[in-house]
């Protein structure tokens, strides 16, 4: 049995992601991880590459089972929570260029009616609209084109010529060199979203289309609703113009909806040579125009008109279904603001995860701007020399022995922070082989409050100090977790949360003198 899984329905699920974001309900955190994937020199076990972490790097393709999954949990960093601010739709980017042919919007465009100048089947491959220099967004409602009109036809239409820059709600022409073209303007991407989200490659679409109190947005979508301001249609392509028996007149169109109406301007020969919408109507899904036939008349030549039926009420109503928003692109960025983003770590991963829970509360979602995934340790003394991100590091403890990766290490609050996942446990066989130290190391071993050395560096846990800020020189400063003895757990339980996208990328080390702009695109 034939099927296909529509446009609308991946533009629908882009609509529910968005609105699962901005649901108050959830958390999603963009996320940093595995500062120590590898090199040829330093294999460090399960989930890494030998040369993944190599000049030129080669990162392996992403794990897609919970084994990994949960690895992904064990070797994050820290997060930062995606707010309205962070996520918009996005569509691909048509700017405008003069002498260039744009395809007009149609919604019959098919296998059997491809787009004249793209060639496409599909309206959303097409280039049915453009954002001009001043970041406006216009749809081409018409182009110049037409079929056979008195022995001729320019079924590619023309090229345009005059760049539209209006803001009037009303389609129009873009200037007076009569290159035929008629634009609607939808809106103009704000400097905001620009800054942060604009690209070579995509446009950025405002969140909440149909809800916006936004003036601009409004009147664009308010004025594109034919349920009020019957007003649906705004095209009737000319596909024939026929001959003989067609006068110029004004007439109905006829179909499931009501009120449109269509002026046509004919030439000598009964030839239909123009075709102007004066009433839209509304409720609209085919239409037909009804030329007032007697149903006993010989037509030796009808003409074909095409009325061109906008997406939903009419042309701005509903914006993510007019342009095919199927995208949506998540932006974070990552600074030295907080003590919870350290800045001397390295990061070979980025993902999504939705609600993790807090580390101390089962079930209880957290719902901080930004959280710190690693386990730290405030040391008694600053040790001479930095300690090397990815290095093992180990303690005894009354339960055995606790093993861990260097994450960062903040010479300033004598704060390590470290991470541990099943490389450590696994041994060098990275899997369940039997081995004779399972006894000694499979199991996971928490660093405790005690006073016995983090090995190899030599240091030893600061067992007086609890809270979660601490004075350095006259200044108080956070440390952005709450300690207890020496030690601090992760903001959040890291075997909690669905991750929901993970992306291997070339090792990055991090520096306090740059920042971290993350943008992740999810195509539905």
């Amino acid at each position: 049995m034939a099927a296909i899984v529509t446009d609308q329905f991946r533009i629908a699920n882009a609509n529910n992601f968005v609105d699962s974001i901005l649901d108050t309900n959830n958390s999603y955190y963009v996320f940093l991880g595995l500062s120590n994937p590898g090199t040829t020199f330093t294999p460090v076990g399960f989930g890494r590459s030998t040369s993944w972490g190599d000049t030129p790097s080669n990162p392996p393709s992403p794990v897609d089972n919970q084994q990994y999954l949960s690895h992904y949990r064990n070797t994050s960093l820290f997060g930062k929570k995606l707010t309205s601010s962070n996520v918009r739709r996005i569509v691909r980017k048509v700017s405008w260029t003069s002498n260039t042919k744009y395809d007009m919007y149609r919604h019959d465009y098919s296998i059997f009616n491809l787009s004249p100048n793209a060639q496409s089947a599909r309206l959303y491959d097409t280039n049915y609209y453009v954002v001009n220099s001043e970041s406006r967004v216009y749809i081409c409602l018409y182009n110049g084109s037409h079929g056979d009109i008195g022995g001729a036809s320019n079924v590619n239409g023309n090229t345009s010529q005059d760049e539209p820059t209006f803001t009037d709600l009303e389609p129009s022409a873009a200037g007076t060199s009569g290159d035929g073209y008629i634009w609607k303007y939808l809106f103009t991407i704000s400097s905001s979203d620009i800054v942060k989200f604009d690209s070579t490659e995509y446009i950025v679409l405002p969140n909440d289309w149909g809800t916006s109190t936004d003036f601009q947005i409004q009147s664009v979508r308010d004025s594109g609703d034919s349920i009020v301001n019957n007003n649906q249609i705004k095209t009737v392509y000319i596909e024939n113009g026929g001959s003989g028996i067609y006068k110029s007149d004004t007439y109905d169109i006829k179909g499931d909806g009501i009120g449109a109406k269509v002026n046509i301007e004919v030439d000598t020969s009964g030839s239909i040579t123009k075709a102007t919408v004066v009433s839209g109507g509304s409720g609209y899904t085919f239409g037909i125009v009804d030329f007032g036939h007697d149903s006993n008349q010989n037509i030796s030549n009808p003409a074909k008109l095409i009325p061109i039926i906008p997406p939903s009420r009419g042309h701005g109503y509903d914006l993510y279904s007019e342009l095919g928003a199927d995208k949506v692109l998540i932006y974070s960025r990552f600074d030295d603001s907080t003590k919870d983003f350290p800045t001397d770590t390295k990061f070979a991963q980025v993902g999504i995860v939705k609600n993790p829970e807090k580390y101390s509360l089962a079930g209880t979602i957290f719902t901080g701007s930004q959280y710190s995934s690693l386990g730290s340790i405030k040391l008694t003394s600053a040790f001479s020399g930095s300690p090397t991100v990815g290095t093992a590091i180990t303690q005894s403890t009354d339960n055995g022995t606790a093993r861990g990766y260097i994450a960062s290490y903040d010479a300033e609050t004598r704060v390590l922070k470290y991470y541990q996942d099943r490389s450590l446990n696994f041994g060098n066989t990275l899997d369940q082989t039997d081995r004779n130290d399972v006894t000694a190391k499979a199991n996971v071993v928490s660093f405790a409050s005690t006073t016995n050395n983090i090995s190899p560096i030599t240091g030893s846990v600061d067992i007086a100090f609890s809270g979660i800020t601490t004075i350095v020189g006259s200044k108080q400063v956070s440390l952005g977790v709450t300690f207890s003895g020496g030690v601090a757990e992760p903001e959040i339980n890291k075997n909690t949360g669905d991750i929901i996208y993970i992306d291997n990328r070339s090792l990055v080390t991090r520096d306090s003198r740059q920042k971290e702009d993350i943008k992740i695109i999810l195509e539905f």
